[in-house]
């Protein structure tokens, strides 16, 4: 018999802005830490580094890994990574949001496919465009969770009203990377409540109805 994971999920709430195409909004956010007692990744660094670190709690952070690069989710991404050592990943078809941002280069890139091991559970990397063209989900099927950023939430789609934005890329991710997952998958997403991948499916022909 295997064992239970010990890996777990914490959720730490920031509040800042957002800014695009010349408008700026203010937003919370989610920014998600997975994994034991030793040793975590951060998901989005948004906004508040200090409440990010103090979520650490000491442990040893292999990653923070971004799920796209709006401001929103990578204002702190930068500073957590010097609290803490830990190299920072993003997708290369996002670095042009990322360089409006900081000036210096992520430490390293996320593709599709890739597998990050944390606290004894895998991480797998989902490339599903649309919201941004490098937006990435993240699946842990040992725990039976998924981080979409901002690529899927509770109700629909994320926003594609925007430069860098696609709405039939983003149908098509979540039709084929998302609604694939088990239906009692959780939705943990980057602004707002979880929802699970079962919730969710049954909407897809009106997301689709309406374009948005």
């Amino acid at each position: 018999m295997s064992a239970t994971p010990v890996a777990r999920v914490d959720r730490v709430v920031t509040s800042g802005t957002f800014s695009l195409d010349g408008g700026t909004w203010d937003v919370t956010n989610n920014v998600w830490v997975l994994g034991d007692d030793d040793e975590c990744v951060v998901i989005d660094a948004a906004h508040d580094a200090p409440s990010i670190v103090a979520a650490v709690a000491g442990r040893t952070v292999l990653a923070v890994l971004l799920t796209h690069a709006h401001d929103d989710h990578i204002g702190a991404a930068t500073a957590v990574g010097r609290a803490t050592g830990a190299p920072i990943r993003l997708h290369p078809a996002d670095r042009e949001l990322w360089d409006a941002v900081h000036p210096a280069a992520p430490d390293g890139e996320l593709a599709d496919g890739d597998v990050v091991r944390v606290g004894g559970v895998e991480l797998h990397v989902l490339h599903t465009p649309g919201h941004t063209h490098g937006a990435c989900s993240f699946h842990v099927p040992a725990l039976g969770v998924v981080f979409t950023g901002d690529t899927l939430f509770a109700g629909g789609p994320g926003a594609t009203g925007r430069t860098y934005s696609d709405f039939p890329t983003i149908i098509d991710s979540i039709t084929e990377r998302l609604l694939t997952l088990p239906p009692r998958t959780v939705v943990h997403t980057g602004h707002g409540e979880d929802t699970t991948i079962g919730a969710e499916a049954p909407q897809l022909s009106e997301w689709v109805g309406r374009g948005h």
